[in-house]
Parts: structure tokens; sequence; C-alpha cells
């Protein structure tokens, strides 16, 4: 009996994702391309397509990752290439999914500035550890922000310079993005026993300022630590 012709096999590509960033000191969309390029050059392969896509992360039903979804599910990508991993979801529980469906596919995830590469067990693990550790900070946020509301609603500071942390929207104070992720830091180095100075240092190596564009300095981690809600 004549044996059956195999199909022939569809090369799979390297696809690059990039998503337009809203924050003001987010990467621009040439930015992540020029990261996704470079790191395309060095691993010697060829990029076989760059989708970009200009709507927010707050759902996966958006136009480029339906795009990139559908070329999975036809087994026509290999590997994803992002500049950074929150251009492709800022949602732990949509990152999740999305790995377990690459998985499922034999799809690799390549994320550039985190230096992560799914590829790897050990690119695995790390990115399971961030995850964790992102939403629990997520989450840290989150109900810190809810108790300092609550105290500056309790305590009547609706006028003058907002307290560090937020600022003035039109209907009263909302949270600062910026200042609350520092905020967090701050804190974190303090629980863990780092002096006012080493606190300063950690927030300058970081990339923090303060509101005046200034590095940080230990009086202005003393400071804030008593006047921050």
């Amino acid at each position: 009996m004549a044996s059956r012709p195999s199909l022939p096999s569809v090369p799979r590509a390297v696809v690059g994702y990039v998503r337009v960033s809203t924050e003001k000191q987010g990467l621009s969309l040439e930015a992540q391309q020029a990261r996704i390029e470079a790191m395309v050059a060095v691993r010697g392969t060829a990029l076989g397509s760059m989708i970009i896509d200009t709507e927010s992360a707050k759902t996966l039903e958006r136009p480029g990752m339906v795009q990139l979804l559908a070329l999975i599910d036809a087994k026509q990508v290999d590997t994803v290439i992002v500049a950074k991993l929150d251009r492709l979801t800022r949602s732990v529980r949509d990152l999740a999914d999305l790995l377990e469906r690459f998985e499922a596919r034999g799809v690799a995830l390549i994320s550039v500035s985190e230096s992560l590469d799914t590829s790897s067990p050990a690119g695995r693990l790390v990115l399971n550890i961030m995850m964790s550790v992102s939403q629990w900070e997520r989450e840290a946020i989150g109900e810190r922000t809810r108790d300092a509301l609550r105290q500056l609603k309790a305590q009547g500071k609706s006028t003058g310079t907002p307290v560090y942390g937020f600022q003035r929207g039109t209907d009263g104070l909302v949270p600062h993005a910026g200042e609350q992720a520092m905020l967090v830091v701050l804190r974190d180095c303090r629980a863990a026993g780092f002096s006012l100075k080493a606190t300063a240092e950690a927030l300058n190596v970081a990339g923090y300022t303060t509101r005046a564009g200034t590095p940080w300095r230990m009086e202005y981690v003393r400071s804030l630590l008593k006047t921050a809600a």
C-alpha cells in the first residue's frame, strides 16, 4: 500500500508586536519597533511582520491583538517579540491566558526590556515570578490608594497643593500613577530596613525624581514619610 505524501510544512514566522503608549514617559511606537528589530538582528532571524496596535490594553479585544492571536491559532507564528511586557497587556490575568495560549501553540514570547524568553525553562520561571510580584504590587497600590482617599476625605483636604501621590482632577483629588508607584518602592525599602539615605539612593537608581524634578535626598524622604497619605 503506497504511503500518503506528506504535506509541505509552512514556515512559522517571528512576529513583532507594538502598542501605542498613553503614558507620558512610555515608549513610542518607533522606539518599540527599533528594540524589536535589534533583538531580531541579535538572534540572527528574520522578522515576519510587525503588528501595530493603537488601542489601550484594557482588553484583549483590540485589532492588533486579535490579528496576532489569529496568526497564532493558525500556527503561523514561532515567536512573538515585544519591547516591553506591558505593551502586550497590563493585566496579570490576561498575560497568564496569553502565555497558556502561546504554550499550547508552541509559541515563545520574548520581551526585550525584561530580558525574558519563554523558550527556556529559566525564562518561564522568571516570568511567573514577575507576574506574581506585579499582581501583589497592583493590589497593594489599590489598597493604599483607597485608604488614602478615605483619609483625605475625612480630613477635608480638597484645596491647596495635593498631597504626594495624588493630583487634582475635575471631581477632586485622584491618584497620580507615577507617584503612587514611587510610594510603593519607598515604603518597601523602609520595610526592608533601608536607611533614609539608602532609600533615597534606591529611588534615584530606579529613575524617580521629586515633584521639582530633582534627585531624592534623605531629607526629602524623611519629610515625605511624614506627610504622604
